[in-house]
């Protein structure tokens, strides 16, 4: 069946309103969640040709956060979905109101390359948990990851309620061109944009995650060996390819060095390989030569090496550098850290807000005026203090970005808020009716009218 023809299929499936039936989405979940277990064992093989990702950071950074979101799903659906009681104005009196979560209808999840399960799957758990039909187009980058999603949901999964496509650029030109109820794409601001502009021919609601160059503020009152452990970690974890690694690091200048040389140490004890398993190659060459292009020699103070046969650029630190420089023109997407440093947070603060607004933010610091002030003059998607990247794992925390960085947010309620209309309801009995807003108008109609709307 053609494109066009699958879309249909899902539409006249979705009308007959099976999906919406609480006990069929949960069905749904569960098949998904046995099928990622029983799959597993392929999985992690078609990621390792893709990436040589390891078993532990296919688990801890993919698989568990899918796991986790379809049992938080599973747990909470039927509250999720109940129809919720509000409170009723004066103007109608005597009435119910009622806010109703609907599913919208046939989606589009368009996966991204970096986590090829959790960008794909993630959003996949949502549109199911809402009632929706999906259809899932994942990277093509990372060939493996999507042939085997492929195999496990269409070998299992009736297509009129979720269905992988695979393909290129022209395959996903293809499917926006035709009409969704809704999309939910994952990637970066250019074909961000792309998306957006597709949507708009049919008025279809788009959400957006998308990067940016997400900053991290190192204070002088920091504590330094903690606060190195963890960006160290969350910037090289996945060789840097991650949305909300930290991009660069803003450093107190009273500090710099002694940061600097704990941040070569902590690289050195982590020992970052394909061998120990906590590393992975660029996603291909054509990143490789991009990256290449953004290590100045000159700027180099840790690392720099480039292994282009095997897609390997180890942990790299630039030093004095600042915005001008070709590494802060662009989202880096791999493992090269710029360091810049500051004399003045709120010089720092203000160049940060010159920049588009990013998907992540992360503060290092222990003064509790800092962390106001950081978190209340700087917009950004989401972040931390005191760590990074961990704010992605609490359900509870919607996840997205704002302005450059995206548009809406999911995980947990928040997925199931993406992927569903709220209907508003009111109900009136029949047997009450005042004659106040009916003919003839006069003047004491109009004094109540007045009254009763300022209520």
């Amino acid at each position: 069946m053609n494109l066009s023809e699958l879309i249909e299929h899902q539409r006249i499936f979705f009308n007959t309103n099976q999906s919406k039936d609480i006990s069929f989405r949960i069905d749904q979940l569960k098949k998904l969640n046995a099928l990622i277990v029983r799959y597993e064992r392929e999985m992690i093989e078609a990621i390792y040709q893709d990436f040589g990702k390891s078993e532990f950071d296919v688990y801890t950074a993919e698989f568990s956060i899918l796991y986790s979101d379809i049992s938080v799903a599973l747990k909470n659906l039927k509250k999720w979905s109940k129809w919720k009681r509000i409170r009723t104005n004066m103007t109608n009196f005597p009435a119910k109101s009622y806010i109703v979560p609907e599913p919208f209808g046939v989606t589009l999840v368009i996966g991204a390359w970096n986590y090829p399960y959790q960008l794909s799957l993630a959003p996949v758990i949502a549109a199911l948990a809402a009632g929706n039909t999906v259809i899932l187009k994942p990277s093509e980058l990372p060939e493996n990851t999507s042939k085997v999603m492929a195999k496990m949901i269409n070998e299992n999964f009736d297509p009129c309620v979720l269905h992988v496509i695979e393909g290129g650029v022209e395959i996903t030109t293809e499917l926006l061109n035709n009409k969704f109820d809704k999309i939910f794409f994952t990637g970066s601001v250019a074909v961000g944009k792309i998306v957006y502009h597709a949507a708009v021919n049919h008025l279809t609601p788009v959400t957006l995650e998308l990067g940016g160059k997400s900053p991290a503020i190192v204070a002088a009152d920091c504590d330094l060996d903690v606060t190195v452990k963890r960006l160290v970690w969350a910037k090289f974890l996945n060789a840097g390819q991650t949305c909300i690694a930290p991009d660069y690091v803003y450093v107190d200048a009273k500090i710099e060095n002694i940061f600097l040389a704990k941040l070569e140490a902590e690289i050195e004890r982590s020992a970052f390989s394909l061998e120990n398993g906590n590393y992975v190659r660029i996603i291909n060459n054509r990143n490789v030569q991009r990256l290449s292009k953004l290590i100045d020699q000159t700027k180099i103070y840790y690392g720099g090496k480039i292994n282009e046969k095997e897609r390997i650029i180890e942990p790299t630190i630039l030093t004095s550098c600042n915005f001008e420089c070709p590494c802060m023109q662009e989202e880096i997407f791999g493992p090269i850290l710029p360091i810049l440093s500051y004399t003045s947070l709120d010089e720092a603060i203000k160049k940060i807000k010159s920049k588009p607004k990013p998907l992540a933010l992360y503060l290092f610091t222990n003064d509790r005026s800092i962390k106001t002030k950081v978190t209340n003059e700087i917009s950004f998607g989401g972040g931390a203090i005191n760590d990074a990247i961990m704010h992605i794992t609490n359900h509870h925390l919607p996840f997205g970005g704002v302005g450059d960085s995206g548009i809406g947010s999911y995980h947990g309620e928040a997925g199931f808020k993406t992927f569903s209309h709220y209907k508003s309801m009111l109900e009136k009995p029949l047997k009450f009716e005042l004659n106040i807003k009916y003919s003839p108008h006069t003047k004491s109609k109009f004094k109540w009218i007045k009254r009763l709307m300022n209520l």
